[in-house]
């Protein structure tokens, strides 16, 4: 017997197929080559039970984590005890502690503790887990799909192996779909199943083996009332009307996502743009963050090589709070299109960046007396404006004139590319600086 009752008791066989077909041993285990690796903490832990070490898993919900931690506590021949963040306190904490403690002592048996969605304990909940871990009360196995580095305490994290668990492949979901269906703990083949539809089920699962067989259990039921059958990608689609995207609105799935759609839209990829766009619309992102981003990176990606692609972002930005979802996914892409297909320059953003460098360094200088308020009393006696030259007064609109503060002349801030337009703009920058010097055109 096993940590998983496979005895397929009456309350066994009634739960959900997705318990049903958790993995009994490590060969079982589908994905995780890597964390499972010969010579890995994790693997180690598998294989002897003298080294055990605390582990905190960080990765995407039904990649195995519950799983792996009972496996590591059969292995070990310790005590499996769980508690989940969402319901225990601190006096659930100290209890299940006080119980190890005890049972360490006086019968020589350690406890595996497992703690699903650690990143939900408050500070003061990790803070009492420190001295078990520290004395070696409790090995901690702690799961969580929030990145642990913002989410658990650095003592914690200093005391126990960090193992990030990566989304399971297609291929890995269609084994474990193939398998529930003609494993006896699972489906024991009262019904068939086209590849198409395995194919389908591992693909709108997107790295989640739980996702992955519940969708299937929810499409083979009907059939499994009547007696059997074929299970095909209809049945497939009518049960998973929508696939539900893995997106924490303020986790790192939220900075992943618009990370890879700014840098798509950078590297002029329309698709991947389109991609990363829909992708957070559909896991319910707020329509006004993006059109905010993009309005941002009108000018830090594209400035002045098309200058018409801020006024595109800022009249969707309008357009969107007008209209709303689902309309506005128009307008946004209409911009996003725009925008990766414009051509680049990040000259603005370096221009800024150095004008403002050379103020936090204190490179200013004086305003030249010339560019000085004349228009309180005595400023005129000041010389403030005396030798101003009036721009309009000139035939051509520009001045023989000095703007800059004298410990700056010669400094050039904006250097503009010869993409798209800014190769209009960087002759007429060229043009107005002789013009301003003085000097011969051409």
């Amino acid at each position: 017997m096993t940590l998983f009752d496979d005895g397929l008791s009456p309350q066994r066989a009634s739960a959900p197929l997705a318990v049903r077909m958790r993995p009994r041993t490590i060969d079982e285990v589908v994905g995780q080559d890597f964390v499972l690796a010969a010579g890995s903490p994790l693997r180690t832990m598998l294989v002897s039970a003298d080294h055990c070490v605390s582990v905190i898993m960080w990765g995407p919900p039904g990649t195995g984590k519950t799983t792996l931690a009972s496996l590591v506590s059969l292995a070990s021949g310790r005590t499996f005890t769980q508690l989940s963040a969402v319901t225990a306190g601190v006096k659930d904490v100290r209890e299940v502690i006080e119980t190890a403690r005890d049972q360490l002592a006086m019968h020589g048996r350690g406890t595996v503790l497992f703690i699903d969605e650690v990143h939900r304990f408050s500070k003061s909940q990790q803070d009492a887990l420190l001295p078990a871990v520290e004395n070696g009360w409790v090995t901690l196995i702690a799961a969580t799909t929030e990145n642990p580095s913002f989410s658990v305490i650095s003592p914690l994290l200093s005391r126990s192996v960090v193992i990030t668990l990566e989304p399971l492949t297609e291929a890995d979901l269609t084994v474990l779909i193939r398998r529930a269906v003609s494993d006896p703990r699972g489906l024991a083949d009262r019904i068939s199943i086209t590849d198409d539809a395995v194919i389908a089920l591992a693909r709108m699962s997107i790295g989640d083996a739980r996702r992955a067989l519940t969708a299937l259990e929810a499409a083979s039921a009907p059939m499994l009332a009547t007696g059997g059958g074929a299970l095909g990608v209809e049945h497939v689609e009518q049960a998973v009307q929508h696939v539900a995207l893995r997106y924490d609105k303020d986790g790192d799935q939220h900075y992943d996502v618009i990370s890879a759609f700014i840098k798509s839209v950078r590297g002029s990829d329309v698709d991947a743009a389109l991609h990363y766009l829909a992708r957070m619309l559909e896991a319910g992102e707020d329509p006004r963050f993006v059109a905010r981003r993009l309005m941002i990176l009108a000018s830090e990606d594209i400035g002045m090589a098309d200058i018409s692609a801020l006024q595109t972002a800022v009249a969707a930005a309008s357009a969107v709070a007008l209209v709303g979802m689902p309309e506005a996914q128009i307008i946004l892409a209409h911009a996003t299109i725009h925008a990766a297909l414009a051509p680049k320059s990040n000259a603005v953003v370096l221009a800024i960046g150095a004008a403002t460098g050379d103020v936090k360094r204190g490179v200013v200088g004086s305003v030249p007396p010339w560019l000085r308020d004349a228009h309180y009393p005595g400023a005129a006696a000041l010389g403030h404006g005396r030798t101003y030259v009036y721009p309009h007064d000139l035939p051509g609109g520009v001045a023989q004139q000095q703007y800059l503060p004298d410990v700056l002349v010669g400094s050039h801030y904006y250097v503009p590319t010869t993409h798209g337009g800014e190769a209009h703009w960087a002759q007429v920058a060229a043009r107005l600086e002789q013009a301003r010097l003085g000097e011969p055109s051409g």
